[in-house]
């Protein structure tokens, strides 16, 4: 039963891909319809392996199943197979079960677009691809899911091709995930070079044998991959500028799929990472800077979905911080995912229905006063802020403070840039709040805000729900601590300089106090221009400078380089080959003009050689 069912989890959303983009218009009626009954199919089929799991223990719970032989080379054979396990299900769950919230609200949302049905295709596509990332049982497996999860974000995000912004997002975002590609390609190398395989059972038995230079050097090649997926610092530029695609896209990449991707990495790969500190000391890093650069972008952006990207690459560095601090944090990186997931996703279709009610409009300084026109809207919305401020008992407060509690037990600098974060979240998170449903209306009277049909309302009150018990994870008997054991090892309780009380009043009080300037800062009527702000407004609004560091370090010296190339090529190799057929084509050209073809002249030059060699052998004779 459970081989099937692992299958038709990746084939199903596939199949109907296909069928979407290969039916044609002749699907156009039913197309939205089939692709929402794929990814519900899907759903339906995690829902029954994870029941089936509940009645087994420990390494039970973990099986692979074995499709096909995938390919031979000489003696190398690998095979198709996928692995159903505590953390694969996890996902899964998350995946199709967020996935599906998104199809069905999708159908509201894409009604009116002519291109609907292929919108639908490329939905299936995409969760088909990170299905089998997240269910593959070898790396180069993963690659392929990895790549399939590039190709379909891509096509979502420039959906709307006549739009250029979109067509520009699009091709940025695939540029940038292939600088992480890289990295993962490299460490799927690395693997068959140290162990002969790059399958999970094979790399995590032999990791504890790895010299910690190859440990640290594959740990480092698999940071990159994750940060370009999950949009982590320096490969967070393509994140913000992801919003151009339909907002649903924005909720599918940035809440429940293609962003996890690197944090999911990092954790099956804890057996490489927990050999090389300073690899995990990396993730660490990255995962802080990552925390507070992307709350401190979204202080500043006017567009409600950029402010929401901002809050996206925020969370996912706290998630990589978690995975980065070993057995004390593999779970709290793993329960945030899956909270954030809820919330997040919740917020990101609130801004889609508000930008339904808003023409479209995208800019918070034009909204104002929502909350009594969009009232399923502002209500469902204000339990993700809820939930991702941490305000007990939304499941914010849950996983995202056990974050910040591990990161103080670890290291106090670390503990304090993640409470410095938690505060900055409420900031710019109420800012978002008071530009959009509070204070004056601000917008033309053109505009006339409207709740969004029940086909968009209903999945924002299901997320919603999500948002405020998914908490349950956690507090009920520390579920997800047990449940994930097999998979990522005993949980280890960490060792708080403070009683765990005073850390959550701590954790509050700084919470409070963003919220508390965001008010005494936004209360007031707001402009619907932007000012022109501080120098750190400034920096914010353009993103910490990241398109500019990025064009500098890496744009421009690649540009100078192929430059250079070109510049050689031409002169050196193409100069060389052109030289010498000038020379010989001058050479040739002189001597054919002694090519004459008058009788006279061709033995008037004999003559002159039979003379010329006289002279020599007499010259030669006489010497």
């Amino acid at each position: 039963m459970s081989h099937e069912l692992t299958w038709l989890l990746v084939a199903i959303p596939a199949v109907s891909a296909a069928i979407l983009l290969l039916g044609g218009k002749a699907t156009n009626a039913w197309g939205h319809l089939l692709g929402t009954a794929a990814s519900l199919a899907s759903f339906v089929c995690g829902v029954l392996l994870f029941v089936q799991m509940q009645g087994l223990h420990g390494e039970e719970r973990s099986e692979t199943v074995r499709l096909f032989e995938w390919f031979t080379v000489g003696s190398v054979k690998v095979d198709f197979t996928l692995l159903i396990d505590p953390l694969s299900i996890l996902f899964v769950l998350l995946i199709t079960g967020v996935g599906s919230l998104i199809h069905i609200y999708s159908i509201g949302y894409m009604e009116h677009d002519a291109r609907r049905r292929r919108f639908f295709a490329y939905l299936n596509l995409f969760i088909a691809a990170m299905l089998l990332l997240v269910l593959a049982a070898d790396y180069l497996l993963v690659f392929v899911g990895w790549e399939g999860v590039g190709l379909a974000s891509y096509l979502l995000i420039g959906f709307w091709q006549h739009k250029n912004s979109a067509a520009v997002a699009a091709k940025k975002a695939f540029v940038v995930n292939r600088v992480g590609d890289i990295g993962l390609s490299l460490a799927v190398m690395s693997m068959w070079a140290l162990f002969g395989s790059s399958a999970f059972t094979t790399v995590n038995s032999g990791a504890e044998s790895m010299s910690s230079t190859w440990a640290t050097l594959v740990g480092l090649m698999l940071l990159l991959a994750a940060c370009g997926k999950s949009a982590q610092v320096p490969l967070q530029s393509w994140l913000l500028d992801a919003m151009e695609g339909p907002t649903p896209v924005s909720a599918l990449i940035h809440a429940a799929t293609m962003v996890t991707a690197g944090v999911y990495l990092v954790v099956r790969s804890h057996a490489i990472f927990e050999q090389s500190e300073a690899a995990s000391t990396a993730v660490v890093i990255v995962g802080t800077v990552t925390a507070l650069a992307g709350a401190i972008i979204g202080t500043a952006k006017d567009d409600i979905k950029k402010a929401l990207a901002g809050s996206t690459m925020s969370q996912i560095g706290y998630m990589m911080l978690a995975a980065g601090l070993g057995p004390a944090g593999y779970v709290f990186a793993i329960f945030h995912l899956i909270t954030h997931g809820f919330f997040k996703a919740n917020m990101f279709l609130g801004a889609g229905s508000v930008m339904h009610g808003m023409n479209d409009d995208v800019n918070m300084r034009h909204y104002g006063a929502l909350r009594t026109s969009m009232k399923v809207t502002f209500a469902t919305f204000a339990f993700g802020y809820l939930a991702i401020l941490g305000i007990p008992p939304f499941a914010g407060f849950f996983s995202k403070d056990k974050i910040i509690e591990a990161a103080f037990a670890d290291n106090i600098v670390i503990g304090l840039c993640a409470l410095l974060g938690a505060g900055i979240t409420a900031f710019y998170m109420t800012r978002v709040m008071l530009m959009t449903f509070f204070g004056k209306k601000r917008w033309d009277d053109d505009v006339h805000p409207h709740e969004s049909p029940k086909v968009m309302t209903i999945p924002l009150i299901i997320l919603a729900a999500l948002s405020l018990g998914g908490g349950a994870l956690y507090f009920a008997g520390h579920w997800i601590e047990h449940w994930l054991e097999p998979v990522v090892g005993k949980h280890e309780e960490h060792h708080l300089p403070l009683p765990a009380i005073v850390m959550t009043l701590i954790t509050l009080a700084v919470v409070a106090i963003g919220l508390l300037i965001a008010v005494l800062k936004y209360r007031r009527d707001i402009p619907r221009e932007a000012p022109a702000g501080s120098p750190l407004t400034v920096l914010a609004r353009r993103d910490l400078y990241g398109d500019a560091l990025n064009e500098a370090v890496l744009m421009r010296p690649g540009q100078y380089l192929t430059r250079t190339l070109v510049w050689l090529d031409n002169r050196g190799v193409d100069g060389l080959v052109n030289g010498l057929a000038a020379l010989f084509g001058g050479l040739s050209g002189r001597l054919r003009r002694f090519q004459t073809g008058f009788v006279r002249s061709y033995a008037l030059s004999m003559v002159f050689g039979a003379a010329f060699v006289v002279v020599a052998l007499l010259a030669v004779r006489l010497s």
